[in-house]
C-alpha cells in the first residue's frame, strides 16, 4: 500500500503492517479481543512498539491467548512467566492477565461472548472519526469511560479509560485513521 498513513505508524515496517492490516479494523473473535485486552494492559507505561515487538512471545507465553487456559495459570506458572525475557516481566501485569482471563470467562458466560458484551459499548458498530491529525485523537471518550468502569466492576485490572480507548482503537470499535489514510475503510472514509 502506498500513500498517506497515520503518522504514529511510520517508525518501522512492523508498525506499518500492524496499522495497515489490523488497527481500526473490526475484530469480533473472542480470542483476538482477549489478546488485545492483555497486550494493551501490558503496554501501560510503555510504548506500543515495545509490546508489538514482544507479541509473538506473548502468544507463546500466554497459550495462544486462550482465555480458558490462561485462567488456569498457577502461581508456579506466573513465576515462570516472570522469568521470561520475551514478555514484560511485571508481576502485577502478569497476575492481572490471569485475573482478566477469569473475568473474561465470566463475561462470556453471562453474554454468550465477550464480543457481544464489548461491542455493546459502541452500539454494535464502529465509531468512525476522521481526525485531521493525531492531535485531534482523544485519549479517552465517554464510551471508553463506561467500558473501563464496567470492566473494573467485573474484576478486570489494567483497564483504565485510556487503556480501553487504545483497546477500542486496536479492535476497530473506534476507527481513528486520519483523513485520507490509505488504511481507512473505503466504506467509512470521510471527505479529505
Amino acid at each position: 500500500m502506498e500513500g498517506k498513513r497515520c503518522a504514529w505508524c511510520l517508525g518501522s515496517p512492523e508498525y506499518i503492517a500492524y496499522h495497515d492490516r489490523e488497527w481500526g479494523r473490526p475484530a469480533h473473535d473472542d480470542r483476538v479481543l482477549f489478546e488485545f485486552l492483555i497486550l494493551e494492559g501490558a503496554q501501560a507505561g510503555l510504548s506500543w512498539s515495545t509490546i508489538l515487538g514482544k507479541r509473538e512471545n506473548y502468544r507463546r507465553a500466554f497459550a495462544g491467548f486462550d482465555p480458558a487456559k490462561v485462567a488456569r495459570f498457577t502461581p508456579a506458572r506466573v513465576r515462570k512467566l516472570l522469568a521470561d525475557p520475551g514478555i514484560v516481566r511485571n508481576r502485577l501485569k502478569v497476575e492481572g492477565a490471569v485475573k482478566n482471563a477469569q473475568a473474561f470467562l465470566e463475561v462470556q458466560k453471562e453474554f454468550g461472548s465477550f464480543d457481544k458484551y464489548v461491542w455493546s459499548f459502541v452500539g454494535g458498530k464502529p465509531i468512525v472519526r476522521r481526525p485531521r491529525s493525531l492531535k485531534e485523537v482523544p485519549a479517552t471518550t465517554p464510551e471508553s469511560d463506561a467500558l473501563s468502569k464496567d470492566l473494573k466492576k467485573r474484576g478486570f485490572t489494567f483497564v483504565g479509560s485510556t487503556i480501553m480507548y487504545a483497546f477500542m482503537q486496536a479492535v476497530g470499535m473506534v476507527d481513528d485513521h486520519i483523513r485520507g489514510c490509505i488504511a481507512a475503510s473505503p466504506s467509512r472514509r470521510a471527505p479529505a
